[in-house]
């Protein structure tokens, strides 16, 4: 892997639709850098510091979500000269969002007022009253044909289907739903699921004419659904829940075909692999070097010297490293925080938020674990390739950990004072977006086969 020098950053990041840019915020100022040379083709100024970034899906347009203002401002890579102001008065802007057809953009005012859709193309606009949250409750078909949008009036939840050629409404249904969490469409556009809030384990799966086609309910006890997330093949839904299980329900007759528990002790007969992070000093022959006190003070602020790590696999049976939520404070840190598939839908990671430090690969084709990363700090973010089966996390550290099929690897970050806070591949699956706090890098990735055994080591 090869990095690049870092570059200063102060909010998101985010990688352009065609992969071909990168737009950074730095305070009031949009930089739109090219992937390939990592130069400076555009820069804009905000009227405010930038708090929110998203691509149009063409590239060719980018808004910045300045929350403080309240405003949005929109910008053309074509047309630097173009420029866009959305400002909702006293209402005030909590999140925007583009419309698939990234020629309009979607503002939810503060305090869930009215959802809003703005024209690029003329002056129009069209309200949408009482939207149920600002950042979720709206989710496109993939065909980006049509939105459901959720409302919620007289103390009742509602789904609105929209279509995003006319803005007109095509049909409202009211759900099952006591505090509704969230909406997604199916990755083949026939259903819609939504999950209720973590008061009520509730999943509901909803056809386009608002029957409901499954409720499906675990337990009623207890906190519930706690992530929700569908296959890219459309074939299963995942339901992560704060009972420490992963559910998987099948397309077909909505049932659950698969339950993984997330056990603080792992014990024989298991087929998963387990890699445990360890310390690895280097072995390095100091005898003829002559080191002042000076230099090993100023020196001392670059942490430990000389310590780099490695995987060792672990023989069963391990104990993992688990923390108990204590009961007495509200939104514990247990169930599946963490859930993400695999490009090709076979694998699925998952983290328990009571075990923090460890991530879970599971097989679904073979339906058993199919590997457990244990790492000596608490899981910050994981991604999967877009393009192969290839994870990478990292936990606030030096390094990056990357996992596939063949084997995990720990490899290094070339830069001095630099810890992963976060990670984004690119949409080619070519560059790796490394975040600290205050700096950002990239990684080149050599691109890997999904039948590759490419040989990874610790200083690649």
């Amino acid at each position: 892997m090869e990095f690049t020098e870092p570059f200063k950053q102060t909010g998101p990041c985010c990688f352009s639709p065609n992969a071909r840019y990168l737009a950074v915020a730095v305070d009031y100022r949009l930089v739109i850098r090219d992937v390939m040379s990592f130069k400076v083709v555009q820069l804009f100024s905000c009227m405010d510091k930038i708090s929110y970034i998203e691509w149009a899906q063409d590239s060719e347009y980018i808004l910045c979500g300045l929350y403080k203002k309240p405003m949005i401002q929109a910008w053309s890579l074509a047309q630097p000269e173009w420029t866009c102001k959305i400002d909702e008065g006293p209402a005030g802007i909590a999140y925007a969002r583009w419309s698939p057809d990234s020629r309009h953009i979607l503002t939810t005012s503060e305090f869930q007022l009215r959802l809003t859709v703005w024209s690029l193309l003329n002056t129009a606009c069209i309200h949408v009253p009482w939207p149920k949250h600002a950042s979720k409750g709206v989710s496109f078909t993939k065909d980006g044909s049509f939105a459901a949008i959720c409302t919620r009036r007289d103390c009742k939840d509602y789904v609105n289907l929209i279509s995003c050629q006319s803005w007109e409404i095509m049909g409202v249904f009211a759900v099952d739903t006591l505090d509704l969490a969230d909406v997604e469409w199916s990755p083949d556009d026939t259903a819609i699921v939504i999950w209720d809030s973590p008061l009520e384990y509730k999943v509901l799966i909803y056809s386009l004419d608002g029957r409901c086609l499954s409720k499906y309910q675990a337990y009623e006890s207890g906190l519930g659904v706690k992530s929700v997330s569908w296959s890219p093949n459309g074939q299963s839904l995942a339901v992560g829940s704060y009972d420490q299980m992963l559910r998987v329900l099948n397309h077909l007759t909505w049932k659950v075909f698969a339950e993984f528990m997330h056990l603080s002790t792992l014990r024989a007969p298991c087929s998963a692999a387990v890699f445990k992070e360890v310390d690895e000093p280097l072995q390095l022959d100091m005898s003829e070097l002559s080191i002042t006190d000076d230099f090993t003070q100023q020196n001392s602020e670059y942490g430990p010297p000389f310590i780099d790590v490695r995987y060792d696999v672990m023989e069963l049976p391990i104990t993992l490293p688990f923390q108990k939520p204590p009961a007495d404070k509200p939104n514990p840190k247990q169930g599946i925080g963490i859930m993400s598939w695999s490009k090709d839908s076979q694998y699925i990671c998952t983290r328990n938020d009571s075990m923090p430090t460890v991530l879970w690969i599971w097989d679904m084709n073979l339906l058993e674990l199919a590997a457990i990363l244990i790492q000596k700090d608490p899981i910050r973010a994981a991604a999967w390739d877009p393009t192969c089966t290839r994870l990478v996390l990292c936990t606030g550290t030096s390094h990056v950990y990357m996992w596939t099929p063949s084997g995990a690897y720990c490899v290094n970050v070339p830069l001095p004072q630099f810890s992963v806070m976060d990670l984004k591949w690119d949409f080619n699956g070519s560059c790796l977006l490394l975040k600290d706090k205050e700096v950002f890098c990239c990684a080149a990735v050599p691109l890997l086969s999904d039948d590759s055994n490419s040989d990874y080591s610790s200083d690649d």
